[in-house]
């Protein structure tokens, strides 16, 4: 009978150490999970706060409003045909 009770009591002792174990891995894994989200929070915040400091980029001129202003030019005598043409071609690559 010693024999059985000494391997009950380790049983027992086994399984209340495996419980606590667990106990206890599953509530550091949710501090963890909890700590990881505040940091992606943060995170989150500070990327929109440095996106909303930043200035919006500039909008590119229309390429017709670009070639009427260029026409008008040429129309003035402010450019040759041939500067007419490169910048126009420039416009309409670029």
């Amino acid at each position: 009978m010693g024999l059985l009770r000494g391997v009950a009591r380790t049983a027992v002792v086994a399984g209340t150490a495996t419980a606590v174990s667990n106990r206890v891995s599953r509530r550091q894994a949710g501090r963890w999970a909890a700590q990881e989200q505040q940091q992606q929070y943060e995170y989150a915040q500070q990327e929109a706060a440095t996106q909303a400091q930043q200035p919006p980029p500039a909008a590119a001129p229309d390429k017709l409003e670009q070639l009427k202003t260029l026409g008008e030019l040429k129309a003035q005598g402010v450019l040759t045909d041939s500067e007419f043409e490169q910048q126009k071609q420039r416009i309409l690559a670029g």
